[in-house]
């Protein structure tokens, strides 16, 4: 009896070593569920001590957690949250290149996921933001203001508007101070209209910026080709047929800009019918929402191309 119990005991033994071995060799060779399920655990502490941080306000540490999580994990759920949230620090801490090139990563990196588009979007809106800000980029230079200059003279110098340079400046008037830096955009932007999706794209030498949902023409009224900007007004009046809308009118459907392109009674505005973006619902021009067509305004000069497709 004594026999089988020793006998029981130590295939016992031997066979719980053997499992244990096996686990080890499982860990260390990457094979098995057993470093699947190791993995996943890591990933899950590293994201979740990286969200307590960010909770507590110790975004450094947090940042060192995430980047760890993204390094020793690359592909998975996890780095992907892990980007998004790196991205979003930076975001708020006012360092948009790196909080631009995390988007990028994170668009080339999981080019199928489901929420890639507001990735997109997120980058866009950032490539927004880069341009009106002070910070320095390839596409940008420092000018230094010289005696006779003035705001005009110098968007006028170096073909962009007064608008984009005092946002990228946070000018609080049109004055210019003799000797101070003005950031310049060296980038020339052109428009792109596809009237088949209703978006309008925006481009800097040729790289996408940012695009926009709009309205068209009905039954593709919306004249094809490639025009210029050639005037811009901001709450402009509409000549209609028999009247004149005053631009605080709620009848006035050009909304508070007015991008006119070289098409004569054609061009980019705003709108009063936001419900219709998307659609095509215009008498030929291209409708915007008015934060949208604000935003444009602000960045392209008057002869900035404008190519419009079916």
């Amino acid at each position: 009896m004594t026999k089988k119990i020793i006998i029981v005991v130590t295939v016992s033994v031997l066979l719980i070593a053997a499992a244990f071995l096996a686990y080890r060799i499982s860990v260390r060779t990457g094979t098995g569920s057993a470093v699947s399920m190791v993995e996943t655990d890591e990933r899950a502490l590293l994201a979740s001590r990286a969200e307590k941080l960010i909770s507590d306000g110790e975004d450094d540490a947090a940042i060192n957690k995430l980047e760890m999580l993204v390094s020793k994990h690359p592909g998975s759920a996890e780095a992907k949250r892990a980007l998004l949230i790196l991205a979003s620090i930076y975001e708020k801490r006012k360092d948009l290149l790196k909080a631009h090139k995390i988007y990028q990563d994170i668009i080339e990196q999981f080019p199928d996921a489901n929420d890639v588009q507001k990735v997109q979007e997120a980058l866009d809106n950032l490539n927004i933001k880069i341009l009106f800000a002070t910070t320095p980029t390839d596409d940008s230079f420092f000018y230094k203001v010289e005696k006779g200059d003035t705001l005009g003279k110098i968007a006028k110098k170096f073909s962009t508007t007064t608008e984009l340079i005092s946002k990228a400046n946070n000018l609080k008037n049109n004055n210019v101070i003799l000797g101070s830096k003005l950031k310049i955009t060296r980038s020339r932007f052109s428009i792109a209209v596809d009237k088949s999706q209703n978006i309008l794209t925006l481009k800097a030498d040729g790289n996408i910026i940012k695009t926009y949902r709009v309205s068209t023409g009905k039954d593709f009224s919306t004249p094809v080709g490639t025009f210029k900007i050639v005037n811009k007004i901001e709450n402009p009046t509409w000549y209609t047929a028999g009247a004149v809308v005053s631009a605080d009118s709620p009848k006035n459907i050009l909304g508070t800009r007015w991008l006119g392109i070289s098409e004569p009674h054609y061009g980019i505005h705003g709108t009063t019918e936001p419900e219709s973006i998307g659609k095509q619902a215009t008498a030929g021009c291209v409708r915007m929402k008015n934060s949208d067509v604000e935003e444009l305004y602000v960045i392209v000069p008057v002869g900035t191309e404008v190519v419009i497709v079916d």
